[in-house]
């Protein structure tokens, strides 16, 4: 079998994420190596073995590891059919210096859930348009990240808080085209943003980013009843654009927009 490099990488608007990475190797071997940033790190094929601070370690499929910034490691597959894996590089912002001693001493998490956490974010992450909910995820996986490394430091659930959930309602009623950043909504409503999307989860049964694609098919049924197309219809709801659009329509309403355009009598 030929050696496979397969890479796809890119910066989305992200505050925190420095890059997303996305690679096949089978054969290729990382060489001691240092990044100013945080490495999170997913296989979703094969395994890596890699040494970080003199110390072998290895991520097969159910680990989450987390490499810390200006730690040297490398990185190898640890089986002849290679690897595939994800990658998001976060800079200190998202996990400062405090951090760095008890991500060296235990840099691989067996934890299912913030497994599934990572993997729902570097979905959200492959789909423009989508930036309230990779923040969103994001924040509630720094928050799960947080709670392994420094458990004695985690704050107590948060409580049911429906003023703030409201609060974040109304701005995202008002905001429903252009949208609004997490991180911008927690200094507005002066919420810490993890407890900003857990206070609303909590409230509604519904996630911020959840809520706002919801409201905006629901605007988009009614400009597509009145004739609109489809790319006018994105355009007008606050979606990346047309395939966006459809792609969250097909999900809620069932047909696509050009369908459900055509079906009105």
């Amino acid at each position: 079998m030929a050696p496979q490099r397969n890479v796809f990488a890119w910066r989305p608007r992200i505050p925190g994420v420095v890059e997303v990475f996305h690679a096949h190797f089978t054969e290729y071997a990382y060489p001691m190596h240092v990044h100013e940033a945080w490495t999170l790190l997913i296989v979703d094929d094969g395994a890596v073995r890699y040494d970080l601070d003199r110390h072998e370690h290895g991520t097969p499929h159910d680990t989450v590891s987390l490499l810390p910034p200006h730690v040297p490691h490398n990185g190898s597959p640890a089986t002849e059919h290679g690897f595939r894996k994800r990658v998001l590089y976060l800079d200190l912002s998202r996990l400062d210096e405090s951090f760095i001693g008890p991500a060296v001493d235990a840099p691989d998490l067996r934890d299912p859930v913030l497994r599934l956490r990572v993997g729902q974010l570097h979905t959200a992450l492959t789909h423009p348009g989508d930036e309230l909910e990779a923040e969103s995820r994001l924040t509630l996986v720094g928050e799960r990240l947080r709670a392994h490394l420094r458990p004695r430091l985690v704050a107590e659930a948060p409580r049911r808080d429906s003023v703030l959930a409201r609060r974040l309602r109304e701005l995202l009623d008002e905001r429903l085209v252009e949208g609004i950043a997490l991180d911008e909504a927690a200094r507005i409503v002066q919420a810490h943003p993890a407890h900003l999307v857990r206070a609303f989860s909590s409230a509604y049964g519904i996630a911020p980013h959840q809520y706002l694609t919801s409201r905006r098919v629901d605007r988009a049924r009614r400009l597509l009843l009145d004739g609109r197309p489809p790319g006018d219809v994105a355009a007008a709801t606050g979606f990346y654009d047309q395939s966006h659009l459809t792609r969250h329509f097909k999900r809620l309403v069932g047909v696509s927009p050009g369908r459900y355009r055509s079906s009105s009598r």
